[in-house]
Formats: structure tokens, sequence, C-alpha cells
């Protein structure tokens, strides 16, 4: 028996060490590519716990690389999920928070890995944000190359720039002859936690070429030593393909020069003032580390040499650098002079590179514009010249902040033969003009020279030299070249082949363009025709000068016809560009040949000015059928609104605007919709809208006011579980004496559930009483009158009295209304008024909610009142208790025939001290409400049952929902109450994109102390559920278990239990999250000091109740009013007939929808109606509850 664990390569051969981290599978499941860096598929995504081999090797333990999670809770710094799973449960690699004197470095080591190829390359994504604006420093990310001999090469550094989300960025390896390992740096003196991550790394095209099974290399190709096989092209071009130095021999007639030693024969002499220095890496200071190429390209090492230019020191005094070659003799088209060498163009210092012929003049024959990235690129160029020239290599050098252009490994073929003669130049080109405005007014997409010089090389078609603005950047064996015919009137840019070793896409850029305005748009004819059934695939993308390269904006694959001139148009969507941006075609053919050809014509750039809107704020008001109207995406965000279809308030089976966070693809915490600017003015207004926030972790929907320097303003927010169905909003919008915008915001705090909004309108007048209001950002048009004044404040911002947190977020910096009812400011008998704006009547009875906090010995009385416009107000509610440090609820019902009314809460002082009394969360629902202690049927709300939004508490909420409503979650085919996909009931789905084990708690109202009080409700949890239900008493902090249903199954099931208590207290319905099924609660009953058996058991109960005055008060102004009602309900009645008409026989264009142009929002009608109750078809039994005798009890935040 031979024991393989001392000798591992004898029994598995595929796993020897010079095959282990090759990036080649040699075992069948690829076992020796295991922790490598990468696991299967030569990716790491951070889930395995071994961290694919990757080690935390930092130095100083109070700075380091840590494998976590988002966590529960939308965090204050770092990632919101992380990239590859999009969820808090998944996992990436983040640096924990550092603050120190010194600067700090963390570091991330790799396996160490076998020799790679030259078209090895790392693509990963990595998340830079300073959270915390301290400030992000020179160098917060880079990687670094240690190979075998210990030396080191810088081979990325991406822009210190601040963004929250992730970013992708690729990282060329190059040809390594070594083993070696990379490793991932943060260099920070202070910084938050998470807020330099990397996730989702993987390595592309690293292997070194591999033998064909049982063949010989095709011809045309050159067969390396170790058996791989390399196309003749790269035979003698100064890098080692074949892994073995095979395609690098007997190059002898090939002159290369890699200025290891010195400068071979070329000469640095220029007229410029600014010179090109042989140097290497290692001459360049570390305290510069975004200077230099990071390697040479000879030996991909620090020590390497090379020719570099950048901007000096002492400033730039020329923007252009040359240096030529010796004479050379005269070359003909059988015998061209054949040039390779190979470029690095790195920051926005570089401005380009141009390969000249100078004979008696100077003329280009190659450029290669712009910054290409943090990789050396192959270049080849052919000379034909019949008399004695030599080639002038020249830079342009921009005075910007960082990057530079370096030259290594020029190689002349046998054909580029030394000359005796000199060359004499008769002419010298004429410097170019000077830029005719400043460089960020060039392409804005404003003429702003004579002429519109300015615009004239942009991209645009329409400009005679447009075109040539589009610059070639491919580093690949593919790019873009002009093919223009004066004669012929013809251009268009076409995809051949190219020189390059990166097997990426072919790219061309405009230059730097914007900012844009929302409407604009690129417009183009594209072809990509040939015999293949398919030809290629051709995409444009945006470049942002600040947020890096975005998503494909647009794309196409396959083919547009066989014949040449079958063109397709296409219009693509730009939209706002806050700043300076790229635009680019990346495109790449499955064959180069004539057989095939990819080409893109007439690109023309429309409506792109900054301050260009289409149309007026009036089309603010939209339904969202067919556009998007006033609104446009703000593309800065993390993420877009889209529309869907089947789900909107309008037609009820049109389309509405929506924000999905189950959405497997959203990344980010936030996407935002913006208003065309608004004009400034002196009247108030009121945004309406309808609106959604449906699911167990939503987020929140936020609407906001931006002014002309960008500073935001919440004009109203909403988060947390509304149930799945349609909410009224009315926003206040104050008068602006300057320009400016409105925004709706989704902001994501988790992953499971839906945004949306519909009907939104903007009026010319203040809101009346909104339906809902809790004071966030706003204060809803309540004003504040009588002895001492009522303050919209936080938690945050309270010192002796008050509310530490809000209802509505259960946090500090939640806000209330609060007024201070302490003898020394509000004596004994004083009074205190908030009053709502004016609402408009109506025939049907409403509910009033609130929620309410008083605090201290005597701290007033609060009574609510209803208060007509004309005749004497109504009390509807009244409460004068301590109520100690809770937030409780009160309702009361308003009638007010048609009468317009107005909402006043009133306090009156007791001279107690150090006392307040605070209200949040005031809502109107359009329906009586429900006596304490009757079932709540879940069919006209939630009945003063709450999710609470404490995140101590818990992660998840209840919703609100129905079968027949619900088109996502796998949700009970039938309500309880109803019996029918109709019906209601509260709802907890095991979705996977939410970690198994999170709780979600439904809170009652505030209950006084009791000898005995029924509790009973209906749950239904499927056999396929391994959720839990808990039930618990809450007081004082203490949560008292009263049962526990993890077994369950089958249809809905009937529970009742007795509660004592010797304190107030709270029910609490829990359920805990589990992998699968769902839990589901309806028909919630409570009899309060009456017990199970029907026995009364508290004969004084002692609470806040409604007002009955109220009602008697409201029967006498229906009399006094009665014929004023009479006709209004005429009018009523003849309106309704005539929508019922409308509904009942639709026209063609009813049937359709309504159109943006004529909607306009009924901001009185009640849009929701509920059916009446139904008896349940199905005939249930009790369950017998037992509550075991060690009850049990825990602390909670």
């Amino acid at each position: 028996m031979i024991v393989c664990s001392y000798i591992t390569a004898a029994c598995h051969p595929c796993e020897s060490p010079e095959r282990r981290c090759d990036f080649v599978c040699d075992c069948s499941e690829c076992d020796d590519e295991q922790n490598c860096g990468y696991l299967k598929g030569f990716a790491c995504d951070f889930e395995d716990a071994g961290l694919c081999g990757w080690k935390e090797q930092s130095l100083n333990a109070a700075y380091k690389w840590e494998r976590r999670q988002r966590g529960d809770m939308m965090p204050h710094s770092g990632p919101s999920s992380d990239f590859t799973i999009g969820t808090a449960s998944g996992w990436f690699m983040g640096v924990t928070e550092v603050k120190s004197a010194t600067v700090s470095t963390a570091v991330l080591m790799s396996p160490s890995m076998q020799q790679s190829s030259p078209t090895c390359r790392l693509r990963l994504r990595y998340f830079m944000w300073d959270s915390g604006e301290t400030g992000l420093g020179s160098s917060p990310l880079w990687a670094s190359v240690i190979q075998a001999n210990a030396q080191q090469a810088v081979v990325w550094r991406p822009e210190a720039t601040s963004v929250r989300g992730w970013r992708e960025a690729v990282i060329f390896l190059g040809r390594i002859a070594t083993t070696f390992q990379i490793h991932l740096y943060s260099h920070r003196s202070e910084g938050q936690r998470g807020d330099i991550a990397v996730d989702q790394l993987e390595f592309l095209d690293c292997a070194l070429p591999l033998p064909l099974p049982g063949k010989e290399c095709p011809e045309g190709m050159l067969e390396c030593k170790r058996e791989g096989c390399v196309a003749q092209r790269q035979v003698c071009d100064g890098t080692d393909d074949c892994g073995d130095g095979t395609d690098e021999e007997n190059c002898e007639d090939h002159r290369r020069c890699d200025f290891e030693k010195d400068l071979c024969d070329w000469d640095l002499r220029s007229l410029s003032k600014l010179k090109w220095v042989r140097m290497s890496q290692g001459n360049i200071p570390i305290s510069d580390p975004v200077k230099g190429p990071g390697r040479d390209h000879s030996s991909n090492s620090a020590s390497g040499h090379f020719l570099y230019v950048t901007v000096p020191d002492d400033g730039l005094l020329q923007d252009w650098a040359a240096f030529q070659s010796p004479p050379l003799q005269p070359t003909n088209s059988t015998h061209p002079c054949k040039m390779i060498m190979y470029t690095h163009q790195f920051g926005p210092r570089s401005g380009g590179l141009t390969v000249l012929v100078a004979d008696k003049s100077i003329t280009p024959i190659w450029e290669r514009g712009g910054a290409l990235g943090d990789v050396w690129v192959k270049a080849e160029v052919e000379i034909v010249n019949n008399s004695t020239f030599q080639i002038l290599i020249m830079a342009a050098v921009r005075d910007l902040a960082y990057g530079g252009i370096a030259v290594d490994d020029i190689l002349l073929s046998s054909e580029c033969r030394p000359s005796n003669e000199s060359v004499t130049l008769e002419k010298i080109p004429k410097s170019p003009k000077d830029s005719c405005t400043e460089p960020e007014m060039m392409c804005d997409f404003h003429p702003d020279c004579e002429g519109a010089a300015d615009e004239a090389q942009c991209g645009d078609f329409s400009y005679s030299k447009g075109s040539s603005a589009w610059t070639d950047t491919s580093i690949g064996s593919q790019s873009w070249v002009l093919h223009k015919n004066s004669t012929a009137k013809e251009e268009y840019l076409y995809v051949t082949k190219a020189p390059g070793q990166q097997l990426t896409e072919a790219q061309t850029q405009t230059p730097l363009l914007g900012p844009s305005g929302p409407a604009c748009t690129l417009s183009f004819d594209f072809s990509l025709t040939g015999n293949p059934a398919h030809i290629g695939e051709l995409s444009v993308r945006v470049i942002d000068s600040m947020l890096g390269v975005q998503p494909k904006l647009w794309e196409f694959g396959g083919k547009t016809g066989i014949g040449e001139a079958e063109w397709q148009h296409a219009e693509v969507a730009i939209g706002a560009r806050k700043h300076r941006f790229q635009l680019a075609f990346e495109s790449r053919a499955v064959k180069l040949c004539p057989c095939a050809k990819i080409k893109v014509k007439n690109v023309y750039f429309s409506g792109c000015h900054a301050n260009y809107f289409p149309s007026s704020s009036t089309e603010l008001s939209c339904n969202f059928e067919d556009r998007l109207c006033g609104w446009y995406q703000d593309n800065s965000d993390n993420f877009d609104w889209t529309q869907l279809d089947g789900m909107d308030h309008t037609i009820g089976f049109g389309k509405s605007l929506v924000v999905d966070m189950w959405s497997s693809s959203l990344r980010g915490a936030f996407g935002r919709l913006l208003s065309l600017p608004l004009l400034p003015g002196h009247t108030d207004k009121c945004l309406t809208f309808f609106y959604k926030i449906y699911g167990p972790n939503t987020g929140s929907l936020n609407v906001k006011l931006i002014d002309t320097n960008g500073y935001e303003e919440v004009l109203w927010t909403r988060s947390g579980a509304h149930g799945n169905m349609w909410h009224e909003a009315h926003c206040p919008v104050p008068h602006q004496l300057t320009a400016h915008q409105l925004m709706f915001e989704a902001v994501r705090s988790g992953f499971d559930g839906r945004v949306a909004i519909d009907d939104v309108a903007l009026l010319a007048r203040p809101c009346t009483v909104p339906r809902v209001c809790s004071f966030e950002g706003q204060d809803c048009g309540y004003k504040s009158s009588g002895q001492a004044y009522w303050v919209h404040r936080s938690g945050h911002t309270a010192t002796v009295t008050g509310p530490k947190t809000d209802h509505s977020l259960e946090t500090e910096l939640g806000f209330y209304m609060m007024v201070n009812t302490g003898r020394s400011s509000f004596p004994a008998g004083a009074t205190a008024a908030l009053t709502s704006p004016i609402r408009q009547g109506t025939v049907k009875t409403e509910c009033l909610h609130f929620w309410y906090h008083m605090g201290g010995e005597n701290p007033g009385s609060l009574s609510v009142y209803m208060k007509p416009v004309k005749g004497e107000r109504v009390k509807i509610f009244t409460d004068s208790l301590n109520q100690g440090d809770v937030w409780r609820h009160g309702n009361g019902n308003i009638s007010t025939s048609i009468a317009d009314w107005q909402l006043q809460f009133e306090v009156i002082g007791r001279g107690g001290k150090d006392t307040h009394v605070a209200i949040d969360d005031i809502s109107l629902s359009a329906h009586p409400c429900e006596n304490e202690g009757s079932k709540c049927s879940l069919e006209r709300g939630m009945c003063g049952w709450s999710n609470t939004q404490n995140s101590n508490r818990d992660q998840l909420d209840w919703e609100l929902t129905s079968h027949e409503a619900d088109g996502h979650y796998s949700t009970p085919l039938e309500d309880h109450t109803l019996g029918t996909e109709k019906g209601h009931f509260l709802f907890l789905p095991s979705s996977n994109r939410t970690a198994a084990n999170q709780k979600a708690q439904l809170l009652s109202p505030h209950f006084p102390p009791t000898k005995g009080t029924c509790l009973k409700f209906w749950a239904l949890k499927p056999y396929s559920s391994d959720s839990q239900l808990k039930v618990w008493t809450l007081s004082k902090g203490l949560l008292k278990e009263l049962l526990e249903v993890s077994e369950l199954g089958g249809p809905w099931r009937r529970f009742q239990l007795d509660i004592i208590s010797t304190e107030e207290y709270q029910i609490v319905f829990e359920g805990i999250k589990g992998s699968s099924g769902a839990l589901a609660l309806d028909d919630i009953e409570y009899t309060i000091g009456i017990n199970c058996a029907k026995k009364v058991t508290d004969v004084d109960k002692t609470s806040a109740k409604p007002d009955n005055a109220g009602g008697i008060a409201a029967s006498i102004i229906v009399v006094m009013l009665l014929i004023g009602t009479l006709i209004a309900l005429l009018v009523y009645y003849l309106r309704i007939q005539r929508r019922v008409t409308t509904l009942t026989n639709p026209s063609p264009s009813t049937a359709a929808g309504f159109s943006n142009d004529t909607y306009e929002p009924d901001a009185t009608e009640n849009h929701v109606r509920i059916p009446p109750a139904q008896n349940h078809p199905m005939a249930a039994g009790f369950n017998n509850v037992s509550v075991s005798a060690g009850v049990r009890e825990r602390e909670v935040a």
C-alpha cells in the first residue's frame, strides 16, 4: 500500500509542483488549480472561507484586509453589498478602519503562481469611497507583482476618486517568466471600515500556448519547444509568446533596443525644451506612486529601463517631446522598413504618440492618441520612403495631474538599413494653433469659437473634421480605422486587424465631451455584414471622467445582412452627465476577412448641451405610460428606475416606474429620478403621486429638492413595509427664489422588495392635509399657535426632555413635532395648538391615526379636534396621562359631511417639570376606525399593528398583500377572512435575497396591565416552510415568550391564548425567516380584560379613547349643513355616473390608458375600495395551545 500523503505528486502526477497554479486544468476536476488565488473557473469571489489561497499580510495590525459581509443594516461606510451575489450575505475583502498619525499599509497576498503569458490579465471589481470625508490619499489602492527574484513591479494604480459603488478594472499582468505573487495594497492614515474593497477576481488568458493534441502546428504558425504554437506575426516581435523563448530566437537580422545598457543609436536631442529620458522605475521616488509605467516591457520589472516623458518638476514649458533614429536608406513597397515598439500611455498627461518620417519635410505616418491604461501596448509601423529618412517618435504631454508616456523594445527589421547620408529639412512644419477657448469648453456641445471651431473635432460627422476626432484606443488584435473618401463623400469607421497582443475588444473613443443634458442622444448607422452566420458584436459605452468605465448603453450581436449596403439605424440615449465623458464604440469580430465587416457611419449628437431641456416643467405630471415626461435618470447614481408593465395605479394594467430591490443585477445603494429644472416663483406647490413600498426588506423612498449649488433638502420620506397597495402622497414644495429640481430617490436598505411610483402631478397650489405625515424632512404644512411653540425636531437634537427616537424610523435621526410643557415655559392652563392645512370634506367617515409621546409627571392634556372652516371644532380624542418613554397609538373618526376642515392638536399645561408632548406619523384612512378589541381582518389596513423600524430588534418587515396582487412571491392562495385570492393577510416570505434566521416583529398598540386578555389569530405555514413564528409580550424592554410555532403545515390554523401582565405591555408577533416557504397571519383579535373563556377579568380599564362627543357634534353639523350636503351629493352622483359610463364604455384611447398630456389627478377621491366582508367557506377547528410554566424572557434593545 502506497502512502500518498508524503508523495502527492507520485500519486497524482497532475498535481506536481510544476503543474500547480499554471492556469491549466491538468487534473480532470481541475484540482491542481484550486486555491491558487482562484478556484475552478480561474475566479475568486471570496464566498469560500479559504479566500482562494489569498492571505492577509499587513505588517500593522491596526490596518489590514478582512473577509466580511455587509451585515444586517445598511452600513455608513463600505459597500452596500458584495459584488458577486449582490446581497448582505455575500462576502468580499475590505479594509479595517484606520486612524493614525502615520500612513499604514494593508497587504493582501496571493499564493505563488507559475509563469504567465503576455495576454494574462486580472479582471476585478473594486470599491473606493471616502465615506468619512477625510481624503483618500495619493495611493489608497494599488497592485504589484513580486517575482521569484524578489523584484517588485507596480501593475495597477486606479485613480483615487471617491465613488459609492463597485467599479470594474483590468490589471494587465503580461508575460512573467518566473513564479510570482500578486500583492494588493491599501495605503491610508485615516479611513472608515470597508471603504476600500475588492471582489470577483477573474484571471483571463493567462496560460502559455498549449500543445495541440495529436496535431502539428497549422501552416503559418511556429511550434514552440514546449510544443505550443504561436502565430508567425508573433515571431521576432520582442515578446516571449512561447514561454520558452523559441519565437525570439534567430532574430539577428532585427535590430532591437531594450534600453537596458544604453540608447543604442537612437538620438534624444530635440528642438523642444521637453525631453525624453532613459530611466527605470527604480529611479522614480516612491513618494510619486503614479509616475512612470511601473515596470519596463522587456523584463516586466521595476529594474528594467525604458524611455519616458512627463511634466517636469519645474513645470511644462512646451507640450511635446521627440527623439529620432539615425538616417536610414530608402525603401520600397516590396521591402518596407518595419518597426515594432511597445508604448505605455498612462494617465491624463498622456496626450498621444505619433510616428513621423523626416526627409526634406516631416510627415506623420502613424498615431495613437490619449491614455490607454496601465499596460504596455504593441505597435507596428511600415515605412516606405524613396529617399534617405529618419524616424521621429513624438509625444504630446498635457499639463494635468499625473501620468506620462513611455517607449520600450524598439525593433527595426532588416530592411531598415543605416545610411551614411544626412537628412536636411527644407521645410519645418508650423506649430498647431492655440485652442480658441478653455479646454473644459472644448466639445461641450455649445459653439464658443468662430465657426464653431471648438465643436468641429468632437466625433460628430456633421462637421467636416468630426469623424477624424474618433481615436482608436485598441490594445488587442483588432482595431478601428477611419475610411474617408472625399471624392465619393463617403466616410465610416470600420474594424480591422491590429498587432496588439491583448485579447480585448477593438475600441475607438471621442475626445472629452460635455457635460450633457437629459435630452442628449447619439445616433448612428451600423452594419455587420458578410457570409458567416454570426459576424460579431458592436456596443456603445460611456467612460466618465469621474466614475470611470460605465456599463454598456447599447449592444448588437449577430449580423445586419449579407451585402455591405445593409445598414441599420440606432439611437442611444446618453442622458444628463454631470462630469466630462467620452463615448466609445467597442467591437469584436468573430473573424476578420473580406467576407465579414463591421462598420459605423453617420454619427451625430443631438440635444446634448447641458442647459438644453426639451419641454417645460408642466410636463412633470406623468403617468409613465409611454415616456418619463419631464423626468430623467440620474446617471451618477447606482441604478435606474425602470418602466414596469402590468402594475400601475392609473388604469390597473398599464405602466408604472419601479426599482426592484430583489433584482439580482442591482448593485449599489440608491437610484434617482430627476425633474427638469423648475423656474423660481413665489407660490408654494404640491407634488402629488401614488407609491408602493413593498417587500420584507426594501428601503426608503425620498422626495428631495436640489438647488443650483447641488444642495439637497428632504421634502418627504417613507421607509419600511407599506403593503402591496398604492398609497397617495402629497408632498409640499416650498417656493424657491432660484431655479431648482425635484428628485425621487429610492434608497436600498435591503435586497427583497419593490419601490414604485405612478400618477405624478405638480400642482400650482399648496398641499391640503396629506393622508400620511411622518415629519421626516418637513412639517407637512402644520402651523403652531398659542403660548408655546411646537418644534420640528429629532431625538438627535433632544436635550433635557423629549423622545430620544421618533416613531417612524425609531432612530435619533427621525423627526417629530413636540411642545415643551414644563412649567418654566408653559404654566398650568397655557395652551399650544398644532393645526394642519385645510382639507376638502368628503361624505365618508375617515379614521385619523397618529402616535403620541407624553413624558414627565403632569405633562398636560392632549386633545385632538376636527375644526371645520366654518363652525365649532369637534373633539375626537383626548388623553392626559404620564405615558412613560413610549410612543402610543391614538385614533378617532372624522365625519365632516362635505365641509372643508382642519386637524388640530391642542395641549393644555398642567404645571409639570421637564415634561413634553410629541406627535408623529399622522395618517388618514378612508374608512371608519375599528373598535378596540374587534377583529382585524387586514382588509382595511393594519388596525394599529405596526412593523418595528428599530434595526436592533429585527431586520425584516411583515407585508400586507393578497394572492391576487402579488406577482413575485409564492403566497397563500387565499386569505382566511374572505377565503378568496382578493383577501388580504400579513406575509413573511423566505427569499434567497435575505439571510436565514432574520426576524420580523409586528407590534400591537400599548395595552394596560391585565389579569386576562384573550389573543386570537389565524396562521398559515406550508409544510415546505422552515420558518418559525413566535408570540411574545413586550414590557419595559423585556420580551416574554407566550407561544412558539415551528411545525404547522396545511391550511389556515386558529390559535388563542390568554395574556396576563402586571405591567403595561405590547403583543409581538415575531417571524423568523427560514430558507424556504413562508409565514402568514390573518384575522388578529384581542379582547382587553376578557379572557378566552369569555370571563371579564379587568373591571377598571384606563386608556385613552376617542371622544364620543365628536360623533354628536358631527351630527349637529350635518343637520346644519343638510341643504348644502344634498346639493353636493347630487353633484357627486352626476360625477360618479359620468365616470361609470366612461369605465363601462371605454373609448379606444381610454382602453389604452390616459395620455400624459391630459392626465390630472383627483387629489380628493378615494382610490381604494374595500369589498364587503364575507363568511369564510371553510370550517376549521381550534389548535390547543399550551404555554409552558417556564416562560422565557429576553431583553431587547
